[in-house]
């Protein structure tokens, strides 16, 4: 009985272990799964948050920004891997050490970042999934503690695939995850979770509901009298009498108020000022060129071309055709000069509004009521030959967001599937 007993208690303690090893892999797992593939179908998106590090480390670390793009490449891989070689039950104990490595350096990045303050968004999980920093901070132990059981558990757990299996399961899961940043590079992301996307309408964007939260400050002010300071916060003030002068203004942001989604979307020309909400009430087509830095910008012969032919259909058609752009006036006035059209109107907007409008330098929208109609990189710009109005961009376009992602799975899982089972 005593036998039976201790039998009965050993494989309920294994059961036990058993499902909390399941479960801290399967969370792990699907955490860095999730954080790895938004990274790697935006690569741009994460390029622009390395620079946004970088530049707030300080001036000595700008010298790394050419390589931020290679960086946001690889580390949504290794993400997307170790994610996957979790959930999979691949490689476990190697996937858990990088895990571990992984968070060491993180947690204390997204510590520094919480206390600092230096970017409102760590842009752990891309445009996905916005979370403030300390919130990051506390997911991210949460994660180390899961991944310490999972390397005090390793060595009770091994996998019954081949090492040989293994190893071509991680090599074709990288070689999969630079592919698909590569090809989002080239052709946008296949989900576009800004405020941006296809569909969206720009007004409905900028617009604050009437209840919404407002921004929190605490104001103190500071009067002097014979050569001494006092600071009084707003209630007190009026217990001054008027010997005291009023010296200067504290104000410190206590809680932030709803921002909405779209909040910095101008535009502003030389000739007429801001014509945004001109633009934004017209119900014909506009066709807006997105170049956010025309110094850095593609300018072959062949995009140039592809600009031009843009303007003149525009120009034919009665529509608009804006370039916007966040480059100094010198730059705009040589880009004039080289695109050599007059069917463009140049405007200025803020540059990180337009990095996020379109993944592209150039790229192209085009709305219609305030409402993106559609958007394109200059490697699918159309060629334009007919009206809008009886053309396939008379209507909103479908960016078969769902469609893709099936797609995606699909090409990744099939290859394995063949892999493991054959």
């Amino acid at each position: 009985l005593r036998d039976v007993w201790t039998n009965k208690n050993t494989r309920r303690k294994m059961s036990i272990k058993t499902i909390l090893y399941w479960v801290a892999r399967i969370i792990v797992g699907a955490v860095f799964t999730f954080s790895g593939f938004v990274k790697a179908i935006d690569p741009w998106g994460f390029t622009y948050k390395i620079q946004d590090y970088l530049a707030a480390m300080g001036d000595a670390m700008t010298i790394f920004a050419d390589l931020a793009f290679a960086g946001a490449v690889v580390l949504s891989a290794i993400e997307l891997v170790v994610g996957l070689c979790l959930i999979f039950g691949i490689r476990t104990k190697e996937s858990s050490w990088i895990a571990a490595r992984l968070m060491l350096v993180m947690t204390q990045l997204t510590l520094c970042v919480a206390i600092e303050n230096p970017v409102q968004d760590c842009s752990c999980f891309g445009d996905a999934l916005i979370i403030d920093n300390w919130t990051t901070f506390w997911k991210n132990v949460v994660l180390c503690i899961f991944i310490a059981y999972l390397l005090f558990q390793a060595k009770n757990f091994k996998s019954t695939i081949s090492t040989q299996k293994q190893w071509l399961f991680v090599g074709y899961s990288l070689i999969f995850s630079i592919a698909l940043s590569i090809y989002c590079y080239c052709y946008l992301p296949i989900i576009d979770f800004r405020p941006y996307h296809i569909g969206a309408n720009i007004e409905e964007g900028m617009s604050i509901p009437d209840d919404a939260e407002q921004d929190i400050y605490d104001i103190k002010l500071i009067y002097e009298r014979n050569g001494e300071q006092q600071i009084v916060s707003l209630e007190e003030y009026d217990q001054l009498d008027s010997t005291w002068q009023f010296v200067d203004q504290q104000t410190t942001l206590i809680k932030k108020g709803y921002e909405p989604p779209i909040h910095d979307f101008t535009i502003d020309t030389e000739e007429n000022g801001d014509i945004t909400e001109e633009i934004l009430a017209d119900d014909n087509y506009t066709f807006i060129i997105v170049a956010y830095d025309l110094t850095l910008m593609n300018r072959s012969e062949e995009v140039m071309n592809q600009l031009r032919d843009l303007a003149e259909f525009a120009d034919e058609q009665n529509y608009r055709c804006i370039l916007l752009t966040a480059s100094i006036p010198t730059d705009i006035e040589k880009f004039k000069e080289e695109l050599d059209s007059d069917n463009v109107i140049f405007a200025t907007t803020d540059k990180i509004t337009l990095k996020t409008i379109v993944r592209d330098n150039p790229g192209v929208l085009l709305i219609k009521d305030a409402t993106i109609f559609n958007k394109w990189c200059v490697n699918t710009l159309p060629e334009f030959e007919q009206p809008l109005e009886s053309s396939e961009f008379a209507t909103i376009a479908n960016p078969h967001e769902t469609q893709n992602v099936l797609l995606v799975i699909l090409f990744y899982l099939f290859p394995i599937a063949i892999v493991m089972f054959f």
